[in-house]
């Protein structure tokens, strides 16, 4: 089943410390090999995944010598790029960003240096819808409803930044459109949305969401569907993009099921990864995968044929090949 299908059909409903030196790539002592995995802003599932990543692989490091950490980062591009310098060795990446990099297309940054043909993919995670949130005061009831209002664009350098100006440039929007183009980051936007400093915050991300339950509980505020020519166009030009919804019921304000669209959230290395390093990282999560899946809702419904599948634009990692074809998966 191709990646736009199962999105179309699927919702799933859907962290410790800096390693030293921030982002330090994989550094070998006589014992220990020490790996970073980028994640995003702490509201965020990708930090949850870093998180639970490493508190599997750290289960083992007497038999494996890895010792991983997850700090919070700038979310998708920014793992990209880290991973592609060697300063992070794995990362969280939306979908469609691990297309772009691997392309040289899209992102300004991805077009400047040009393809990176060794970006690895090691699985695919939650689905991602993209989501707004809006104070039920500021008149939004649609996504066509922004231009003219206080919207948070979130951090250059994340996922949601980088699809927002997709649609934009879709639509012809500039940060002028909006009366206020802020730039917080993740997880400084649902406290900014109740504060009243923005009309409106966009997030894509696994469901159910910190972030979005923070700003649903802690004022009056509704997820709004995001729909309409534009969205239809986007997912029938790019595998990587499809139908989602959001369930009413799971927010305050948003007794039902709001439209939108999504894609999935991967893991992503370099081919230049040490490839036994990869398969004990792999080997982690796959082994341990009941536990995986309880460490967060988003994870409940993962199937691991499914994540080794959908949503990976660049090649597997031979260390997760490795592995994969042990399990009988390949």
């Amino acid at each position: 089943m191709s990646l736009k299908n199962k999105l179309a059909t699927t919702l799933l409903s859907s962290a410790v410390g800096f390693a030293g030196i921030f982002g330090a790539t994989a550094a070998h002592s006589a014992d220990q090999t020490y790996v970073t995995i980028g994640t995003g802003g702490q509201t965020g599932v990708y930090y949850v995944v870093g998180q639970s990543i490493c508190r599997l692989v750290n289960r083992q490091t007497d038999d494996h010598g890895i010792k991983c950490t997850a700090p919070s980062t700038g979310g998708s591009v920014a793992n990209i790029n880290a991973v592609r310098q060697g300063q992070q060795d794995m990362g969280m990446a939306q979908s469609d960003w691990q297309f772009h990099a691997l392309n040289g297309s899209k992102h300004d940054t991805f077009k400047s240096q040009g393809k990176f043909e060794d970006l690895r993919a090691l699985f695919a995670v939650h689905n991602e819808p993209f989501t707004v949130v809006a104070r039920a005061d500021s008149g939004i009831e649609s996504f066509d409803d922004l231009p003219g209002k206080r919207v948070n664009l979130t951090n250059p350098g994340s996922g949601t930044r980088g699809t927002m100006e997709v649609i934009m440039e879709e639509k012809g929007w500039t940060n002028e459109t909006f009366k206020l183009a802020a730039e917080l980051k993740s997880a400084e936007q649902a406290q900014a949305l109740c504060d009243n400093k923005i009309d409106a915050m966009i997030y894509a991300v696994g469901h159910p969401s910190g972030a979005i339950k923070e700003a649903t509980t802690s004022c009056d505020a509704k997820v709004i569907p995001v729909t309409g020519e534009v969205i239809e166009k986007l997912i029938a030009e790019n595998d990587f993009y499809a139908p989602a919804s959001i369930p009413g019921g799971m927010y305050k304000g948003s007794d039902s099921d709001v439209a939108t669209f999504g894609n999935a959230a991967t893991m992503v290395t370099s081919a230049k990864v040490d490839a036994d390093t990869v398969y004990q990282v792999v080997k982690a999560v796959f082994d341990n995968f009941d536990r995986f899946k309880r460490l967060h809702p988003a994870f409940a419904n993962l199937d691991p044929k499914q994540m080794i599948a959908n949503g990976l634009s660049a090649p597997l990692h031979e260390g997760a090949v490795r592995y994969y074809k042990e399990q009988g998966w390949m």
